[in-house]
């Protein structure tokens, strides 16, 4: 919807793509949704979770085995994002690297973009 030809709007580390493989295989799923929703110290939260099937308007990416689906509301926000998965000592997770976020709350769950002219922010 919001894609620019032969470009991927999300691009994907193999870390994240093995993690997204890994999911998708144990739930027998066609692959993780992402999106936006309300909430936060900043506003925004992304979310994720395990997709049967993609939805109309919803955008695809598949890299290797993993394959991510980016809901319509999100995918003008998402757009340039990297995913990541990282691992540490105390907790590991899915990053994302956003350049169109203008603000995060301290602990970084949640995000702020600056509302585009003539545009809706993204809603659950």
């Amino acid at each position: 919807m919001f894609a620019i030809p032969g470009t991927a709007p999300v691009t994907i580390s193999p870390a994240a793509e093995r993690q997204i493989a890994r999911l998708m295989a144990g739930k027998d799923a066609y692959g993780l949704r992402i999106g936006l929703k309300k909430g936060g110290c900043a506003g925004m939260e992304y979310t994720m979770e395990l997709a049967e099937a993609p939805e109309p308007n919803e955008e695809v990416v598949e890299q290797g085995a993993a394959r991510v689906v980016i809901s319509p509301m999100a995918q003008m926000f998402l757009f340039g994002t990297r995913i990541d998965y990282e691992t540490g000592l105390l907790e590991s997770g899915f990053r994302f690297h956003n350049p169109n976020v203008t603000d995060t709350c301290g602990c970084g769950e949640s995000i702020r973009f600056e509302p585009l002219e003539g545009s809706r922010t993204p809603e659950a």
